[in-house]
């Protein structure tokens, strides 16, 4: 049986739908010993900043129940070394090529994508759930008109199509959504992380230093899932889902609820080789279920 694994995202064609999800598998290099890059659709970077952010103070990791905690911070060396270091690792390999941008202000992340726009990358993933430096520290991602702005803004720079990665912090997430494609996004990813807490009960301290971070894991998947539904009810381009997938029918729910690619992320961390685990295990569904092509998937759930 002959399978088609490939999908479109805004006219790239990526050779199967599972990729990794930004700042889980630093730019690739990291993890080159333990899987095979060339198996995965896309490889996409950790956050690139026009300049290099040291990230948050110490302790910024934690453990919870069905996931962890995180408050790194965007740590990242800079779109200069980046530009000179990361790209030409990742192009020797036959996949996609999606750098996370990440900013303090929208001039910030214009000079970052502006800086990309003559480089041999496939395609850019705005990350609007940083805080805006500018307006108080609240997120771009958390306002729809804040949303709309920020994407019309950066797309003017952007040579290579462009994603918006939704914050899941939102009241509605149809709002951001549609936001987002009224501002110019090419492709959407949905979800970032949750925001949580943890306490050491026998110190009596917050587990990380910046008291709050963000939840990923097992934990977030049934919200992803229903986040990313409603976002694909809602727009017409095409959604990257994310959000606790750890095992092939986490994709493929993913995929059944709108997806049309996803992305691993914390299962990075405890199975190095997850992605390539993943891709085989819809490999086994399809042919299972006797599907011949993925696509046939993509919304494919049933009332």
């Amino acid at each position: 049986m002959v399978i088609n694994l490939k999908v479109d995202l805004a006219g790239v064609t990526l050779n199967n739908p599972v990729m990794t999800a930004s700042g889980t598998f630093g730019s690739g290099v990291e993890y080159g010993e333990f899987l095979d890059l060339n198996q995965l659709g896309a490889v996409v970077t950790k956050g690139v900043a026009n300049v290099p952010w040291e990230g948050n103070a110490t302790p910024r990791v934690a453990e919870v129940y069905g996931g962890m905690l995180n408050a790194v911070g965007l740590q990242n060396p800079g779109i200069d070394l980046f530009v000179e270091r990361d790209i030409p690792f990742l192009k020797q390999f036959d996949t996609k090529i999606i750098v996370n941008v990440c900013g303090k202000t929208a001039e910030d992340y214009c000079e970052v994508v502006e800086r990309l726009s003559d480089q041999p990358i496939d395609m850019i993933e705005v990350n609007i759930s940083c805080p805006n430096v500018k307006e108080g520290g609240i997120a771009f991602g958390q306002d729809p008109k804040s949303v709309e702005t920020i994407t019309k803004e950066v797309k003017r720079y952007a040579k290579q199509p462009m994603i918006v990665k939704l914050s899941p912090n939102v009241t509605d997430i149809v709002q951001m959504a549609k936001a987002a494609e009224a501002g110019g996004a090419d492709v959407l990813s949905l979800i970032n992380t949750l925001t949580g807490m943890k306490i050491n009960v026998h110190t009596r301290k917050f587990a990380l230093a910046n008291q709050t971070g963000g939840l990923s894991g097992p934990a977030i998947h049934p919200v992803a899932v229903r986040m990313v539904y409603q976002a694909a009810q809602a727009v017409a381009i095409p959604i990257i889902g994310m959000g606790g997938i750890t095992t092939a029918e986490d994709a493929i729910e993913m995929i059944l609820a709108g997806a049309t690619a996803v992305s691993v992320g914390t299962a990075n961390f405890n199975n190095p080789t997850a992605t390539v685990d993943i891709l085989d295990g819809i490999k086994s569904y399809l042919v299972e279920y006797g599907i011949s092509d993925i696509n046939e998937l993509i919304g494919a759930v049933k009332g």
